[in-house]
């Protein structure tokens, strides 16, 4: 080939290509994608890369797409042509900005990233930046805002230096006014609509309806009783909700959970009839009672006197353990109260029946002591009744002014049936009934006028109680003491005292101090 053809030719492919430079906005196709880049053939010389990390829009990266890109580099050190799919849609994003956008104006903007302060919005290619007190994003999930289109509005734009800050606030507002009224206009009462929980509190829960509030109460969330009403929602929760009320005027809705599913008291009369027995879960345990779940929505109260068939009232919080089972009978169901009545004692043999019969008077019978108040003790005896000692059946000799100076609780006792009473369901002990009445022979030891040696038990404000011989007590009434002498006395003192007094059927004994 001849130097002037050669010549030729390169002049010829030189006016094919483009004169470019580095900054320049051109178009270009896609020819070839690998996993890092995109090969984008712009009718130069060489072809170009863009990184595939800059195809936000996954629909632009494929072969045969024109795109528009800026030239960075035309040969960078491994000779390559360097092209920005970004730079370019914000170069081209400002111009359009510049000329079409001004304060207060409403843009299309896309959330791509959270930042200090707030986030991060794609404008047409341009970033902007929406701050967190502007946003209305407060208490949003991150993950619920990023990617997402919405309006806004500008607040301040600097051309100069291509600074864009946006608001959402009053678009917000705005927003959410048209779709309360929206919201307002569809509501109907019996109507189900999907809303999430945003507050809770001792009552109930607030739920956002999509621009509407309404209040969940407690007493709607379940058939079952339940003791808050974060036992049943959390926050954040979403959930579907009947519309019972609502008062537009005053901004009110009333919300019901429970209502969507049967009332379980419907047809409670059919399957839990009188009599039947049932097993339940502990629910909560009370002083008086217990509460026994029978099924999801329905509770009974296990009242403390239909536990056992002893008289004395048992204490359920040491009997019971919340989430046991436990087995009972229906006695008594009330269907428009929502109150079932059960009892376990019902499911044994009334031991009442039979007690006269088994427990006669003048028998002897062990017993354990299960408790004492201030005039007697209570002994649970072989057959699970309970029966009591009075103190006046403690001792024949001694005043007993607590039960505990005799008896020890939980341990074995033999008692005396003093009485038995079915009806009241009542068994009177006796303790010192189990040895002879020690008082006749006690009046032939002491007869009146006898002075003997006593020791000091109690000091009265009617008298001081004085210990003799035999652990016999006697009573020094007050007519018959010094009152000085006497309120010097203490227990243990030793006196000598005169008999004056023998009772044999009261079982007392009165002395004096006064000898002659």
């Amino acid at each position: 080939m001849t130097e002037d053809k050669q010549l030729m030719m390169e002049e010829l492919y030189a006016s094919t290509l483009k004169n470019i430079k580095e900054g320049q906005i051109v178009a270009g196709s896609i020819v070839e994608i690998t996993d890092k880049e995109a090969v984008i053939d712009i009718g130069f010389k060489s072809e170009g890369f863009v990184s595939v990390d800059e195809f936000r829009n996954k629909d632009d990266l494929q072969m045969g797409k024109e795109i528009d890109v800026l030239i960075e580099t035309i040969e960078d050190e491994e000779g390559r042509l360097i092209l920005s799919k970004s730079k370019a849609e914000k170069v081209k994003g400002w111009q359009k900005v510049m000329t079409n956008v001004e304060e207060s104006d409403v843009v299309e903007g896309r959330v791509v990233k959270q930042v200090k302060g707030g986030y991060m919005v794609d404008v047409d290619g341009v970033e902007g930046f929406l701050p967190m007190s502007l946003s209305a994003f407060k208490g949003y999930p991150p993950e619920d805002v990023m990617a997402n289109v919405y309006n806004f509005q500008v607040a301040k734009i600097n051309k100069q230096r291509r600074n864009l800050i946006l608001t959402r606030r009053d678009i917000y507002q705005k927003e959410r006014e048209a779709v309360r009224e929206k919201l307002w206009g569809e509501l109907d009462k019996n109507q189900k609509r999907t809303g999430t929980v945003k507050g809770i509190t001792d009552f109930g829960a607030f739920i956002d309806l999509g621009g509407v509030d309404g209040l969940l109460h407690i007493t709607d969330m379940s058939w079952s009783r339940i003791n808050h009403p974060s036992e049943i929602v959390s926050i954040g929760d979403k959930i579907e909700v009947l519309i019972l009320d609502f008062d537009k005027e005053n901004s009110k809705v009333s919300l019901g959970l429970k209502q969507i599913i049967p009332n379980p008291w419907d047809d409670i009369y059919e399957k839990y009839p009188a009599g039947s027995k049932i097993t339940g879960k502990i629910v909560n345990i009370m002083p008086y009672g217990v509460f026994v779940e029978i099924e999801k929505g329905i509770e009974g109260l296990l009242h403390s006197s239909e536990i056992s068939w002893q008289k004395k009232l048992v204490n359920p919080q040491d009997m019971f353990e919340l989430g046991k089972e436990v087995e009972v009978q229906i006695i008594n169901v009330d269907k428009n109260s929502k109150r079932i009545s059960l009892s376990m004692k019902q499911l044994e043999n009334n031991p009442w029946l039979d007690a006269e019969k088994n427990l006669s008077v003048s028998t002897k019978i062990k017993g354990v002591v299960r408790g004492f108040t201030d005039y007697g003790a209570f002994v649970e005896l072989e057959s699970g009744l309970e029966g009591m000692i009075h103190v006046s059946d403690m001792s024949w000799t001694k005043k007993v002014n607590h039960p505990q100076d005799i008896l020890e609780k939980s341990r074995e006792v033999e008692v005396m049936v003093l009485g038995v009473d079915s009806e009241n369901r009542k068994i009177t002990l006796g303790l010192k009934q189990l040895v002879d009445n020690p008082w006749p022979e006690i009046a032939e030891k002491h007869p009146i006028g006898n002075v003997v040696e006593a020791e000091v038990v109690l000091n009265s404000n009617f008298g001081v109680f004085v210990k003799l011989v035999d652990d016999v007590e006697a009573l020094v009434y007050s007519s018959e003491i010094d009152k000085e002498q006497a309120a010097n006395l203490k227990p243990g003192d030793k006196l000598q005292v005169k008999i004056i007094k023998v009772d044999v059927e009261q079982m007392k004994i009165g002395v004096s101090t006064r000898l002659t």
